[in-house]
């Protein structure tokens, strides 16, 4: 049996000591320096897939920005259209309304039979009788007048309406110098559009310059000129049942022929009938016209529908000593539409009310 004394003795080692022994050993150095971080270096494929998903999360990012953007243009579109719809909505509201007032005859004048059988009260409600000329209750007879049938006989595959103008010059205070779309022609040219896409009628607009001679402003001979060429016209197309010679009126500087129809400012209109007839000379025999009281009867049935649906419309009808071509046609008017201050845009405006009460007039639906 071994002794106790014959045992190894193994001297104790303390842990720093231990610890300082560790440190000592070549181990300890290589497992030190690999136990430094180092950034991994990726290989080509791994870097490219790392761009590709950052470029994929950008290209993410910036479409949410861009569809949150567009979102937002297009809920400020909406809320703008929104507006815009009220708007116009409240527009149409109030045109209707307009219209509504326009098509439901709500006169001024008393126009029941037995007042306009007064002569002077239909003397003094709807002619102006120029100082040169003179008339009578026969000529000026309304219950006649109303009686005649005036409606359109042709239908709209051959040309019905014929509009020129003896002075073509006629301008408004904001005419442009050379732009015939703000002179006479050109609201001669809107009152064919009306009747022709709202009304269906076949119309025929002449917009030759009848009153310029050599270059210069000459009216002299103006209504001859007219005359020959309106002929003419008329013989290439027989169909034809109305004739407008369409004019602006003379003023006042300080005079303005404005009202308002549907929420619009309109120029007044007057209609101007020659009788072929002066105080000094009587019957002008020059001048024949056999359609005289058909043109009186055509003049008179417009204004009657006028007061009916547009009261402030017309002027009135203004009898001259003249003809003024009116003997073309039975059917046949001189209209003065507004005058030299009124603007382009009120005169065009009476076409609108003015070619309502000439189809009133021409189906006989008034």
């Amino acid at each position: 049996m071994m002794r106790k004394a014959d045992l190894i003795q193994i001297p104790q080692i303390k842990s720093d000591d231990l610890e300082r022994l560790w440190k000592r050993l070549p181990i300890y150095g290589y497992l030190q320096e690999k136990s430094v971080w180092e950034p991994k270096k990726e290989d080509p494929e791994t870097y490219e897939k790392i761009v590709q998903a950052n470029e994929e999360y950008l290209e993410g990012k910036v479409l949410d920005e861009n569809q949150e953007l567009v979102q937002q243009e297009a809920q400020k579109e909406q809320e703008e259209k929104q507006k815009e719809e009220e708007l116009q909505k409240e527009k149409e509201e109030k045109e209707q309304e307009a219209t509504e007032t326009a098509v439901t005859p709500h006169p001024v004048l008393d126009l029941s039979p037995e007042r306009l059988a007064d002569y002077n009260y239909l003397l003094n409600n709807f002619f102006i009788v120029d100082p040169n000329t003179a008339t009578n209750p026969e000529q000026l007879n309304a219950a006649n007048f109303l009686a005649e049938d005036l409606t359109m006989k042709q239908d709209n595959s051959k040309p019905q309406i014929l509009i020129y103008h003896s002075h073509s010059q006629e301008d408004f205070t904001d005419t442009v110098p050379g732009d015939v779309s703000t002179t006479v022609v050109g609201v001669g040219d809107y009152l064919a559009q009306i009747l022709q896409d709202q009304y269906g009628y076949s119309v025929i607009h002449v917009t030759d310059a009848f009153d310029i001679v050599n270059g210069e402003l000459d009216r002299n001979q103006a209504y001859d000129f007219a005359r020959a060429k309106v002929e003419q016209v008329l013989q290439e197309n027989p169909s034809i049942e109305v004739v407008i010679d369409l004019h602006r009126d003379g003023v006042p500087e300080d005079r303005h022929l404005v009202t308002e129809i549907n929420g619009k400012p309109t120029a007044q209109i007057m209609c101007y009938n020659g009788l072929s007839y002066t105080v000094n000379n009587g019957p002008v025999d020059y001048l024949p016209n056999p359609y005289v009281q058909d043109n009186l009867a055509f003049s008179f049935q417009l204004e009657y529908q006028a007061e009916q649906y547009y009261p402030d419309l017309y002027r009135g009808i203004y009898l001259a000593g003249l003809r003024y071509n009116l003997h073309l046609r039975p059917k046949a008017i001189l209209l003065e539409a507004g005058a030299q201050t009124n603007s382009v845009v009120e005169v065009k405006n009476a076409m609108e009310p003015f070619a309502d009460i000439l189809n009133r007039v021409l189906t006989g639906e008034g």
